[in-house]
């Protein structure tokens, strides 16, 4: 059963899907106004999905039930995750993406994008995806359950365009969280396209531009 989520098409007949993930405590229109701020060609026709996170406790906010992806027990890095919320909702966007294919959007036509806990989910999700998609867009975030990955990573999404991006001066989610997995990836020949920004943790408009660029190289072939 399909979770939750609202839905923009930039044409009648899209020929691609991006599925775009908030952040923890947010919900799917969150980045919903980000879709016109793109500016994209009119000629590419795409499927936004802006997935609602289930409601669920919330441990670092003395149990403080709000929309998430997953518990946050900790906020170090590495410590203390939840791997059975991580797993519940890569099965979730999972199926969202299967959607997309009965769609009739071919895998490579999908690209898989979040902000902070939602950035977590597409970066765990799209590196074990069994078919190959068009690519990861990851903000303000990091790669969880990092001890599993290389058993788990799938070979059908090595060669992946990622695109990572976070703000120095992030106080949420620190910046070198964001390196460290950075790194981490590269070290297992990921390539990697990094952008950091002075901002903290958000989006800014310059980071909507390298977006809208990324996005065009990804889609317009």
């Amino acid at each position: 059963m399909s979770i939750e989520h609202l839905t923009i098409q930039t044409s009648e007949n899209p020929d691609a899907s991006i599925i775009w993930l908030h952040g923890l405590g947010a919900d799917g229109h969150d980045f919903e106004a980000i879709v016109p701020e793109l500016n994209l060609p009119e000629n590419l026709a795409i499927r936004f999905i802006f997935p609602h996170a289930p409601y669920r406790p919330i441990t670092l906010n003395n149990g403080y039930v709000m929309r998430g992806w997953y518990d946050i027990i900790s906020l170090e890095f590495g410590q203390d995750e939840d791997q059975v919320g991580i797993h519940e909702s890569a099965e979730q966007i999972k199926t969202l993406i299967k959607q997309e294919l009965d769609k009739g959007i071919e895998s490579t036509r999908i690209i898989l994008a979040g902000f902070s806990q939602g950035g977590a989910i597409v970066l765990h999700t799209a590196l074990r995806y069994q078919k190959t998609l068009a690519g990861i867009m990851a903000l303000s975030t990091y790669l969880p359950l990092l001890p599993t990955f290389i058993d788990e990573a799938c070979d059908a999404n090595k060669t992946i365009p990622i695109f990572m991006a976070h703000g120095t001066q992030d106080d949420v989610l620190k910046f070198e969280y964001g390196i460290k997995s950075k790194l981490f990836l590269e070290k297992q020949n990921y390539k990697i396209q990094w952008h950091d920004y002075l901002m903290g943790h958000s989006v800014c408009g310059d980071e909507i531009i390298d977006i809208r660029n990324w996005i065009i190289e990804r889609l317009c072939n």
